[in-house]
């Protein structure tokens, strides 16, 4: 993977937005380094972008569920002389039901990839990234603007995310280097299915975005330095109104829009 091209962490990229991030970059002329846990998957990906982006792909299975897994991809590439010019955190998922159902172990592990995973690679990565001129873009949701019944701690993880990723961008005014949050809604991006909520009010019978709509937007904020980017009108006016709704009735509102049908 030595050449003159920009280079592009994508976590994630197995499949869903962090797939079709991937596909955005190279596309741009980015060589990318693909991160997941399905080595499979990315290497049928990174075969593909190769062959019809004419860039080089760096596969890397990684466990970021674990606490030193984003360490450890950091090592793996470092020690391969890699230096970055983008980083895309996308790794993460939720899980859906009432939180006094949900196992200890199950949230702990959430939250280790959703937000302590991106608070770590975006750390060891800063110095390459302020070498380049480079970019970020968190993965976050329009879950990050509200509380979330069902999905409690997945939506307190995407708060984070959003809060930590406006915070750095303010500090890096000036550097050279842009943060971008991107906050989807629901998206047909197989999320649904490792959450197992397709019986949520909130995708059940939904005609949903699919990832690559989604992805190819936030990657055009991200190379606009866009700090935060809500795809979708009806998304952008929800996350508006929340402004001027009081907190209890919102929470309110997301329990009876996310409860089983």
């Amino acid at each position: 993977m030595r050449s003159n091209h920009k280079i592009a962490l994508i976590t994630g990229a197995s499949s869903g937005i962090g797939k079709a991030l991937a596909e955005n970059f190279a596309q741009d002329g980015y060589d990318v380094i693909l991160a997941a846990r399905s080595f499979s998957k990315m290497e049928s990906q990174a075969a593909y972008l190769k062959e019809r982006y004419n860039i080089t792909a760096t596969v890397i299975a990684a466990d970021l569920e674990s606490h030193e897994g984003a360490a450890n991809l950091y090592k793996e590439i470092k020690n391969s002389g890699f230096m970055l010019s983008a980083l895309a955190n996308n790794a993460g998922y939720g899980t859906f039901g009432e939180f006094k159902d949900s196992t200890l172990q199950s949230e702990l592990a959430m939250m280790q990839i959703n937000m302590n995973t991106i608070v770590v690679l975006t750390k060891l990565f800063m110095p390459d990234l302020l070498a380049t001129n480079g970019k970020i873009i968190n993965t976050a949701s329009t879950a990050a603007f509200q509380p979330g019944p069902y999905m409690a701690v997945y939506y307190a993880t995407k708060a984070f995310v959003l809060s930590f990723s406006e915070a750095i961008a303010a500090e890096l005014e000036g550097t050279g280097v842009t943060v971008t949050a991107l906050c989807p809604g629901p998206t047909a991006s197989g999320f649904q299915d490792k959450a197992d909520m397709h019986a949520s009010a909130l995708v059940k019978n939904k005609n949903l975005p699919i990832a690559e709509e989604v992805a190819a937007l936030g990657y055009r904020a991200m190379q606009r330095g866009q700090r935060v980017y809500i795809p979708g009108i009806v998304n952008w006016l929800m996350v508006q109104s929340l402004r001027f709704t009081p907190r209890s009735l919102v929470t309110k509102i997301v329990k009876a829009m996310s409860k089983p049908i």
